[in-house]
C-alpha cells in the first residue's frame, strides 16, 4: 500500500505543480493561431485535399456563388460535419471531430456543441457566472450529489468544457478520491495527480491539458489513497484550492457522492462555492435535504441545484 505523508506542514510541496501552470497557459495561448486560418486551409488539412481538389472546389465556388465549405460538400470532398469542425476551429471554439467522439461520449459540450444538451450546459454556465461574479476573491466550484449515479461527474466535466469554450483558462479537478473517473472520461493518464500533491509528492505532470481544447486542463486523482477525507481536511488542500483559483479563470472540482462520507462537504468548504446535482425520479428528497443541511455553518456558498434528467 502506498505511504501518504502530511504535506500541510510543508507548503513548498505545491511549488512544482504551481510553477507548471504558467507553462501550460503559454502553450495554450499559442493555439490561437488556428483562428487566423481560412476555412479552406482548415478543410484541406483536415481531409488532406490535394491542390487539384482545392482548385475544383474554388472553381465550383465561383460558378455557383457558394462558400468554400458549401462547395466542398456539394462535390463530396468533405462532410457537413467537417465544415462545422472547421468553423469551430476558425472561431476558436473547441469541437471534437467525428472520429474522436466515441472515445468520450459523455462530453456532449464538445461532441455535440450545437445540440439542446450542450445548450443546457451553456445556460447553466451563464447562471453560475452571474452568481459567482462579484468583489469577493475568486472561488473554486465544487460539484456535489447525494448518491452515486446522479450524474455529478457528467455535469462537472461538461460544465468545465463549456467554461473553457469561453476562452477562459479552466481547470477540472478530480476530488473524488474514492471512485475517480474523470481520467476515464477525458482518456488521460492517471499516474499522478491530486493525491500525490497532497501527500507531498508534487509532480509537474499532474495537471494535463485536454487534447484539442487549449483552455481546458484536468488534475486527476492519481493513486487512490486510503485516507481521502484526511487529505482534503488538511491545510494543504485549502492552500492548493486558493492558489489554483488565483491562477485559473475557472476551477471546477468533482467530489465523491455524499452518501460515501463527508469528503464532499469538506471539499466544498475549501472551494468556497458548491453546486448540487440531483437525478430526476431517482434522488431522494431526504438525502438532498441532508446534503444541504451539512452546509450549516460552512463558508461555502450553495449557488444552485441542478436536476439531471436521464
Amino acid at each position: 500500500m502506498a505511504k501518504f505523508r502530511d504535506a500541510s506542514r510543508d507548503p513548498n510541496v505545491l511549488e512544482p505543480v504551481l510553477e507548471t501552470v504558467d507553462e501550460l497557459h503559454g502553450a495554450a495561448a499559442a493555439h490561437g493561431a488556428s483562428a487566423e486560418r481560412s476555412i479552406g486551409d482548415i478543410l484541406a488539412t483536415l481531409r488532406n485535399l490535394s491542390a487539384e481538389q482545392v482548385e475544383r472546389v474554388l472553381h465550383h465556388q465561383r460558378d455557383k456563388g457558394l462558400r468554400f465549405g458549401e462547395a466542398a460538400v456539394a462535390l463530396g470532398l468533405v462532410s457537413k460535419e467537417d465544415v462545422l469542425f472547421a468553423l469551430a476551429q476558425q472561431f476558436d471554439y473547441p469541437y471534437t471531430p467525428d472520429e474522436l467522439r466515441k472515445l468520450s461520449p459523455e462530453l456532449v459540450t464538445l461532441n455535440e456543441p450545437f445540440s439542446p444538451r450542450a445548450e443546457s450546459f451553456r445556460a447553466l454556465r451563464s447562471q453560475l457566472l452571474m452568481r459567482l461574479d462579484g468583489p469577493q476573491p475568486r472561488r473554486a466550484l465544487a460539484v456535489l450529489s447525494p448518491a452515486a449515479g446522479d450524474g455529478k461527474t457528467y455535469c462537472a466535466a461538461n460544465l468545465a468544457a463549456a467554461l473553457a469554450q469561453l476562452g477562459g483558462r479552466t481547470l477540472l479537478v478530480d476530488g473524488d478520491m474514492r471512485a475517480p473517473r474523470l481520467h476515464e472520461v477525458f482518456r488521460l493518464p492517471n499516474r499522478s495527480g491530486l493525491s500525490g500533491i497532497l501527500s507531498g509528492r508534487a509532480d509537474k505532470q499532474a495537471i494535463q491539458q485536454v487534447p484539442g481544447v487549449p483552455s481546458l486542463f484536468v488534475l486527476p486523482v492519481g493513486t487512490t489513497p486510503p485516507n481521502p477525507l484526511e487529505l482534503v481536511e488538511r491545510p494543504a488542500f485549502g492552500l492548493l484550492m486558493r492558489e489554483l483559483a488565483s491562477k485559473f479563470d475557472h476551477v471546477v472540482v468533482d467530489t465523491p457522492a455524499a452518501e460515501l462520507g463527508a469528503d464532499a462537504a469538506a471539499i466544498a468548504a475549501r472551494c468556497g462555492a458548491a453546486m448540487l446535482v440531483a437525478r430526476r425520479h431517482a434522488s431522494r428528497v431526504g438525502m438532498l435535504q441532508e446534503l444541504v443541511a451539512s452546509f450549516s455553518g460552512s463558508p461555502a456558498l450553495i449557488v444552485g441545484v441542478v436536476v439531471n434528467d436521464f
